[in-house]
């Protein structure tokens, strides 16, 4: 199987967890991606997961407009970002990290007004 540009996906390595925590900004600037826990081979979209769990709509279209990434491809993005959102939910963060459960549920939130029949 091979990603849009013809690379096999085997060949990806793509950080899974691309979330505000752990992200380092220098100088308003992305510096890093600090978590790797999640590292894998796989779908360059994933890469497109900050667009719901990083910018809000308009900043979406911004991005999106920036990039050459067809529909299913972005479809694909706003997936690994709800599938993340969803995994972060268990109970056990409900009640150790607030921080994650609200960056959850605003992920959440992005994804499901961007996929709305009548979103922007």
């Amino acid at each position: 199987m091979e990603d849009r540009d013809g690379t096999p996906f085997s060949s990806r390595r793509t950080p899974r967890d691309l979330s505000s925590g752990n992200l380092l900004v220098e100088q308003g600037r992305l510096s890093a991606v600090i978590d790797f826990g999640c590292l894998g081979v796989g779908d360059s979209a994933c890469d497109l997961m900050v667009a719901w769990t990083l910018l809000s709509g308009e900043t979406r279209d911004v991005f999106r407009a920036a990039l050459s990434v067809d529909d299913a491809t972005w479809a694909r993005g706003r997936g690994w970002a709800l599938s993340w959102a969803l995994i972060a939910l268990p109970p056990y963060y409900l009640e150790t990290n607030p921080v994650i459960v609200r960056d959850a549920r605003r992920t959440i939130a992005e994804a499901l007004a961007d996929h709305a029949p009548t979103s922007r």
